[in-house]
C-alpha cells in the first residue's frame, strides 16, 4: 500500500510538470518571448514599427546635430544693446544654442552638452515621436495592434547609433498572434564622431582663443589701430566705414580658416597661416562661418573718436613746434569687438554645428575678459535676481509721456528690464546701490540716471528729443570749398562729429555745445628732406657706468621729403546754446573765418596759431 501511494504521487508530479511545460510552450509560441517566431502574416507590422524607430532615431540625430547637440534647446535668454547675443544664434531659421557667449549683462556663459545629454534627449525624442507612428493602414486590413508607451535608450558610437526600445507591442489577425517587448535597431551615423571633433575644436578655442588671434590680425590689417600719418591736416576715418571694413575682413578670413587634417589642399605655402592645429589631424570637413548679418558688437574708443568720425590730429604745426621740420598725425584707437562664429563638421549626409562668440577686449584676445569675469560668471548673475519693485515715469521736455527701452546697470552687469507703456514702466529690477537706469528711445538722446533700487522705488526721467539736422558751412562768406571737420561737444563731454561735404547731417538735441570747426584746403607745401644731428648722454661702460658716469653720444636723424596736400584754411571755436525750436527747422547755417593759403611751414604754423582766436557764428 505504501508503494501504491508513492506511485500515485509520482504520476501527479509528472502530470504537473507536463502541464506546466505545455503552458510555457503555448506562451512561447503565441506570445513570442523570443523575437524570431513572429508569424509571417504579422511581420509587416513589426517591421513597420522598427522602421518608425529607425526613422525617428535618424530625425533625432539630425535635429541634435543642427542645434549644437540639443533637441530641446535651453530656455531663451535675450541679449541687450550692451551685449547683443541671446543664448542662441538664429541660423537659417534654426535656434542653435551658443556653446560660449556673452550674456545680456556681460557675463561669460557656457552651455556645451555632453554626449550622455545628447543620448538622453534623442531617446526622449524618439519615445515621443513613436506615439505618432501611424498603424491606420494595417488596422484597415483587419490587424489588431496595441503598443505601450516606449522607453528608449540610445547609445552614440563613433559611426553608429543603437536604439533599444522597451515597449510591449501585441499584434493579432485571425488566429495569428504575437507579442514583442523589446525592439533594437542600429543605424549608420557619424553623430558621435562629429561631436568628438566639435568638442576638440571647442576645447582648442576655449583654451587658446585661436579665433581671437586671427581676428586681431584682421583688425590690425583692415582698420586703423596704431600708427602715424605724415600729414599736417591730420587723418579722418568714418567710424561706420571702419566697422564695415572690419566685418568684411572677418567674413573673408574666418571662412578661410582650417583645422589641420586631410580634408583640404593648400594652394601654396602661404595657406599654412590659416591652418589651426587642434592636436590631432581631422579627417572630416570643417567649415567656419561669420556673416556681417549676425549679431555683432564693435566699439571704438580713443582721442578723436565718436559715433561718426575717427580723427587723428596733427602734431608739428602748433606754435613752438617748428623745430620738428615736418607734421605728423599719430593715432591710437582701442577696439572692443565681439561676434559669433558658426563651426560646422559635415559630410554629404550629416552635419554637426555649434556657435561660439569671439571676444576682443581693448585690442587683445578674450583672456583678459575671461580671467576677469570667470569667478563672477560662475558665482553670481545679478540679472537672475530681479527682486525690487520699481516704477519709472518717462517724459519729454514738454512733460508729455514718452516710451523707451529700459535697462539697469549695476557695476559691470547690465540687465534689460523691458519697455515702458504710455510713458510708464512698473516691474522688477535687481537690488543695487548707486546703479543707473538707462533709457534708449527712437527720436530721443540716450539718457542715464543714478538710481539705487535698494532705497528708491520711483523715478521720473525727462528725455531730450534728438533732431536730424543738415549743416551748411560758409567760409569767409563763401560756400565751403574743401573739407571741414565739425564737432559738437555737450556739457557731459559727449562729442559728435561729422565730415563735410561727405556727411552734412548730424543728430543733436537741445543744449549747450562747444563747437569746433577745422577747414582744410589743397596745399602745395613741400618740406624738403633734411638731416640733423642729435646728441644725448648715455651711461659709460665698465666701472664708470656703475658709478653713474655718462658720455655724450650723437647720431644722425634723416627726415624724408614731406608733401602737405591739405592745409588748415579756416575754422574756429565757440560755445553756443542751441534751442529745440532751431533744431526743428532741420537746418543749421554756420559761418567761420577764412585763413590765407599757406605756402610754407611757417605760414601753416601761423594759421594754427590764429585758429585759437577765431570764432564760430551760427546764423
Amino acid at each position: 500500500m505504501i508503494f501504491e501511494k508513492k506511485g500515485q504521487m509520482t504520476i501527479f508530479v509528472i502530470m504537473a510538470i507536463v502541464l506546466a511545460a505545455g503552458i510555457i510552450t503555448y506562451f512561447v509560441v503565441r506570445g513570442n518571448l523570443g523575437n524570431n517566431n513572429v508569424p509571417s502574416e504579422l511581420e509587416p507590422v513589426f517591421n513597420y514599427y522598427k522602421e518608425c524607430i529607425r526613422q525617428e532615431t535618424r530625425n533625432g540625430a539630425s535635429l541634435a546635430g543642427s542645434q549644437g547637440g540639443y533637441i530641446d534647446v535651453p530656455a531663451y535668454k535675450p541679449g541687450t544693446e550692451f551685449a547683443p547675443f541671446s543664448s542662441e544664434l538664429n541660423f537659417l531659421g534654426f535656434p542653435v544654442p551658443y556653446w560660449y557667449y556673452v550674456s545680456g549683462n556681460g557675463l561669460i556663459k557656457e552651455q556645451m552638452p555632453s554626449k550622455a545629454d545628447i543620448s538622453i534627449e534623442i531617446g526622449e525624442y524618439v519615445g515621443e515621436e513613436l506615439e505618432r507612428c501611424d498603424f491606420t493602414p494595417f488596422i484597415a486590413q483587419g490587424y489588431s495592434i496595441e503598443v505601450d508607451e516606449a522607453d528608449v535608450k540610445v547609445d552614440i558610437e563613433n559611426t553608429k547609433l543603437r536604439a533599444r526600445v522597451i515597449s510591449e507591442m501585441t499584434v493579432s489577425k485571425g488566429e495569428a498572434y504575437a507579442r514583442i517587448s523589446e525592439h533594437n535597431i542600429e543605424i549608420n551615423s557619424k553623430l558621435g564622431k562629429f561631436y568628438d571633433i566639435a568638442r576638440k575644436i571647442y576645447e582648442k578655442q576655449r583654451a587658446d582663443a585661436v579665433f581671437e588671434t586671427y581676428a586681431i590680425d584682421v583688425l590690425r590689417l583692415y582698420t586703423p589701430v596704431d600708427g602715424v600719418e605724415i600729414s599736417c591736416s591730420g587723418k579722418v576715418w568714418k567710424t561706420n566705414d571702419v566697422i564695415q571694413e572690419l566685418k568684411s575682413g572677418l567674413e573673408a578670413n574666418i571662412g578661410a580658416l582650417k583645422f589641420k587634417g586631410d580634408y583640404y589642399n593648400l594652394i601654396n605655402k602661404k595657406g599654412e597661416y590659416y591652418v589651426i592645429d587642434a592636436g590631432e589631424d581631422i579627417d572630416e570637413n570643417i567649415n567656419l562661418i561669420y556673416s556681417r548679418e549676425m549679431p555683432s558688437k564693435v566699439e571704438i574708443v580713443g582721442e578723436g573718436v565718436d559715433d561718426d568720425l575717427m580723427i587723428a590730429s596733427p602734431v608739428g604745426i602748433q606754435e613752438g613746434l617748428g623745430i620738428l621740420g615736418f607734421c605728423y598725425a599719430p593715432y591710437h584707437f582701442v577696439y572692443d569687438a565681439s561676434f559669433p562664429i558658426m563651426v560646422q563638421i559635415y559630410n554629404n549626409e550629416e552635419i554637426f554645428q555649434f556657435p561660439v562668440v569671439v571676444i576682443i577686449d581693448n585690442n587683445v584676445a578674450r583672456e583678459g575678459v575671461f580671467s576677469e569675469l570667470e569667478q563672477d560668471s560662475e558665482e553670481f548673475d545679478l540679472c537672475e535676481f530681479m527682486n525690487q519693485d520699481i516704477e519709472v515715469n518717462i517724459y519729454d521736455v514738454n512733460l508729455e509721456r514718452a516710451n523707451a527701452n529700459i535697462s539697469y546697470q549695476c557695476f559691470n552687469q547690465r540687465c534689460r528690464l523691458g519697455e515702458s507703456k504710455d510713458g510708464n514702466f512698473a516691474g522688477k529690477a535687481p537690488s543695487c546701490l548707486n546703479g543707473e537706469i538707462l533709457l534708449r528711445a527712437d527720436g530721443f538722446s540716450d539718457k542715464s540716471e543714478e538710481f539705487s533700487t535698494n532705497k528708491e522705488k520711483n523715478i521720473d526721467i525727462i528725455l531730450e528729443r534728438e533732431y536730424n539736422v543738415k549743416l551748411d558751412l560758409n567760409v569767409g562768406g563763401k560756400k565751403l570749398d574743401g573739407t571741414a571737420i565739425i564737432s559738437f561737444t555737450d556739457s557731459n563731454g559727449e562729442s559728435k562729429s561729422t565730415l563735410l561735404p561727405d556727411s552734412p547731417e548730424i543728430k543733436l538735441s537741445e543744449g549747450e555745445y562747444e563747437i569746433k570747426i577745422y577747414v582744410y584746403g589743397n596745399s602745395s607745401i613741400t618740406i624738403p628732406s633734411s638731416k640733423r644731428t642729435q646728441c644725448q648722454d648715455v651711461p659709460r661702460s665698465g666701472i664708470m657706468g656703475f658709478f653713474g658716469g655718462t658720455k655724450e653720444q650723437c647720431f644722425d636723424i634723416s627726415i624724408p621729403e614731406t608733401k602737405i596736400e591739405y592745409a588748415l584754411r579756416g575754422g574756429g571755436t565757440s560755445k553756443e546754446y542751441i534751442l529745440a525750436d532751431y533744431l526743428e527747422t532741420g537746418n543749421i547755417e554756420i559761418n567761420v573765418d577764412e585763413l590765407p593759403l599757406p605756402k610754407s611751414l611757417e605760414e601753416l604754423q601761423y594759421n594754427y596759431a590764429s585758429f585759437e582766436g577765431m570764432r564760430v557764428t551760427i546764423i
